[in-house]
């Protein structure tokens, strides 16, 4: 696609604008990805602002993939959530060593509702949690994101074939621990 390339060339030459346009294109899409990832929207919105300031940082080394800057975005994405999740478990142990003070219910609607999909996100994620590191990436690229085999493959760096088996064995683990590891035969 043409536009992608002339974009990637105007981000890479210092063009804010084409930063600009990068997010409008794609910002809500490595949002999404960034809350998938760490099941939490003030940790998205942190994450994703941080991709494309990684992104500007490292525009000399945008790569287009299959014509699309997109799985070059998801890989930066993947990145940033893995690092704000090993900040955030680090966070959580010092935290957790500290007293806790007794906790007070907010009754304000609009927070229940954001807790209760914040809830019902980190259900899924614990399930996938049990998942390993690199079980979990493909299948939020692949499965979450959309990106074919050779995109998530190019965002991962690693071969198409690589993708294939941990999606595999990512899909039947999740299946073991969904269905409480009785699987019919």
């Amino acid at each position: 696609m043409a536009a992608e390339h002339d974009l990637v060339e105007r981000l890479r030459d210092g063009d804010p604008d084409a930063l600009a346009a990068l997010f409008d294109s794609y910002g809500d899409r490595i949002y999404n990805h960034c809350f998938r990832a760490t099941g939490d929207w003030a940790e998205a919105e942190d994450a994703t602002s941080t991709v494309f300031l990684e992104v500007w940082r490292h525009r000399r080394r945008v790569l287009l993939h299959d014509d699309s800057v997109l799985p070059w975005l998801y890989g930066v994405a993947t990145n940033v959530c893995r690092n704000l999740t090993r900040s955030r478990r680090r966070r959580l142990r010092a935290v957790a060593a500290l007293p806790r003070p007794a906790a007070e219910p907010d009754h304000a609607d609009r927070v229940t509702d954001r807790l209760g999909s914040t809830a019902r996100m980190q259900a899924v994620l614990d399930a996938v949690e049990a998942l390993p590191a690199h079980e979990r990436e493909v299948l939020g690229l692949v499965a979450w994101s959309g990106l074919s085999y050779e995109q998530a493959a190019a965002a991962l760096d690693v071969p198409v074939g690589t993708v294939r088996s941990r999606l595999s064995r990512a899909r039947s683990r999740l299946t073991d621990l969904t269905s409480g590891g009785d699987r019919d035969a």
